[in-house]
């Protein structure tokens, strides 16, 4: 569930702090990628370690308008006093331009590099 959701979050996803707080992180998470969201964040719960521990992970998600956007994601684990997991944080860029003039670099290289 969505606890706290800030102005940044409502610019780069497109929804508002009423709408996405405590809603499921679905809210987000493209559907193809929901099964493996969620296997990620359930083994993170369960062994109190980060797959992606201090990177930054580059991914797909969904704009509340159903355009794709690509955001950079950050997590952290929420500890309780007991040092026991209680949830994990998470921080999202918006990285869409970047990537698409990237795609768009890349694409150009390809096409100069094509046999003609």
């Amino acid at each position: 569930m969505i606890r706290l959701w800030n102005a940044a979050a409502t610019r780069g996803f497109g929804h508002s702090a009423e709408a996405a707080l405590d809603a499921n992180l679905d809210l987000i998470v493209p559907e193809r990628f929901r099964e493996q969201h969620w296997a990620g964040f359930d083994r993170a719960l369960a062994t109190g370690e980060l797959k992606y521990a201090a990177r930054a992970l580059p991914t797909r998600s969904e704009h509340a308008d159903g355009r794709t956007i690509y955001v950079e994601l950050t997590f952290a684990l929420l500890r309780d006093a007991s040092g026991q997991v209680a949830g994990v944080a998470a921080g999202a860029r918006d990285i869409t331009e970047r990537f698409e003039r990237e795609r768009a670099r890349r694409e150009r290289q390809g096409s100069a590099q094509a046999p003609g």
